[in-house]
């Protein structure tokens, strides 16, 4: 599929960046001492050269691998502020010790300065790329895309071209044949044409088609393989997503020996240093917090005293590798359709959850990774639905920081939580431990607007329905456990 020039993009992002980080540290000095060229102790400005220096080389270097231009992931508001977060906290860190090590006077006050200066503008920057790219100008150059299929994989193309602003591509529409169908998809409309088969090519030069992505079980059929044909010769770009879809878990490499491309699929083992690294993170940082929850999980339990079973409850879950253990969470029925307002706020602020602090300093789950679920729901897995056993599960993960929870299936979940097992990290881990802080002070928030039980009642279900419209469903709609 052709691509806006990415790299250009990101190159764009990186030099804005460091041209920022100068006018910063310049602000800072400004912000700190007033126009003048010493500061308080008669050190000259020029004191602040080396940890600028040290600043814009350490930016350069964490910019890749972080991907820390808030594109390539797909752009996402709360990880691209929490992706930010962390790599400017980083980068002071780092200044700060420098400044320790090398024992020579500059003035914190200034450092504190540039911290804040460098992350409002790294995200201002971020934003204005954005609001760029999808300005009316910018919008008149994109290039109209066509999926053809009506599957899973369909769907989720469509939703990923929506989540990545810099391709320049719109989804303007679905063909598949007439005895199908295929649930709208971003940027699409409910409406449907019947073309007939010759026609095909003249209705996509008419509808100003520039580009036609193949996502079928069989690409290589005679039917699809003349579409194919027709449409090059028409000008018209033709790409193709490689199948099975079940090989989502594997690293792709593509060869070209003499001509004939090979699609080389790595299968994606998991490193035992970064299961060290993980497992360190979970006991450093849940022993941290079940002293800081403490207080949240008594005062939850003591509104839940009188429920039957008492105010804690333990269900049965599938750890890594299907291996059976006990969750616990908070005695509060996520199913129930009438809750008392305080359960409600229980449980979208997800104190219910808290307890499970617990299970990961006991070993069956982590901070982060894919929800756990019934051994009744991973009887009914797929092959690529099992794949999500092959790490621990986690209290949080990359599905719930898109707002999939328990009324989304597993097939909806599953694709981000191989997404996250594609590479794991730490830092990945701590990003979306951000993301999660960010998402629950937005439902805080909202809660606070709220005045009455029976709207929190209303809230939680008005947010289940604007889930429901904003997420594409998956094609197993069966309710899920987590």
């Amino acid at each position: 599929m052709s691509r806006v020039k990415n790299h250009k993009l990101q190159y764009w992002i990186l030099g804005a960046d460091e041209l920022w980080t100068i006018l910063a540290m310049a602000l800072a000095f400004i912000l700190r001492f007033g126009l003048t060229w010493h500061d308080s102790i008669g050190n000259s400005a020029l004191t602040y050269l080396p940890p600028l220096l040290l600043s814009l080389a350490l930016w350069a270097v964490l910019f890749s691998p972080m991907q820390l231009d808030g594109f390539s992931k797909g752009w996402h508001p709360p990880a691209v502020l929490s992706q930010l977060f962390l790599a400017v906290s980083f980068l002071m860190m780092a200044l700060f010790a420098g400044g320790y090590v090398i024992r020579v006077f500059m003035s914190r006050l200034v450092f504190a300065y540039f911290g804040i200066l460098l992350f409002t503008g790294f995200v201002t920057i971020r934003y204005t790329v954005h609001a760029v790219l999808g300005s009316r100008y910018v919008n008149k150059a994109v290039r109209r895309v066509l999926i053809v299929g009506n599957g899973p994989v369909a769907r989720e193309i469509a939703t990923k071209i929506g989540r990545h602003p810099e391709l320049l591509c719109r989804v303007v529409g679905f063909l598949c044949s007439a005895d199908t169908s295929v649930s709208d998809g971003p940027g699409t409309t409910n409406s449907s044409l019947i073309v007939q088969s010759l026609g095909i090519v003249d209705f996509l030069q008419q509808q100003n088609v520039d580009e036609v992505i193949i996502a079928l079980s069989k690409p290589g059929a005679p039917e699809v393989m003349n579409l194919a044909q027709r449409c090059h010769q028409a000008g018209i770009g033709v790409s193709v997503v490689p199948h099975p879809y079940e090989l989502y878990l594997s690293k792709p490499q593509l060869l070209d020996i003499g001509g004939l491309p090979i699609l080389q699929l790595r299968q994606v083992e998991l490193d035992p240093v970064n299961a060290a690294w993980k497992r360190a993170l979970d006991v450093a940082l849940s022993s941290s917090l079940v002293v800081l929850s403490a207080p949240f999980v008594i005062l939850g339990a003591a509104m839940l005293s009188r429920k039957k079973g008492g105010p804690f409850c333990r269900e049965l879950r599938c750890g890594q590798a299907g291996k059976l253990f006990r969750m616990w969470r908070l005695n509060s029925d996520r199913d129930a359709q009438q809750l008392p307002a305080s359960e409600v706020i229980l449980q979208q602020l997800s104190i219910t959850e808290l307890p499970q602090l617990w299970n990961v300093l006991l070993g069956d789950m982590s901070l982060v990774g894919p929800r756990p679920e019934s051994p009744e729901r991973v009887k009914h897995y797929s092959d690529w639905q099992r794949q999500r056993l092959n790490i621990k599960p986690g209290m949080t993960g990359l599905a719930q920081v898109h707002g999939l929870r328990q009324q989304h299936s597993s097939e909806e979940k599953a694709r981000f939580d191989l997404q996250y097992m594609l590479r794991p990290s730490p830092v990945q881990d701590v990003v979306l431990l951000l993301q999660t802080m960010w998402t629950l002070t937005g439902r805080l928030l909202r809660l606070r607007t709220l005045a009455s039980g029976k709207r929190l009642e209303s809230y939680h279900n008005d947010t289940d329905r604007l889930l429901d419209r904003n997420l594409p469903s998956a094609h197993s709609a069966q309710p899920s456990t987590d």
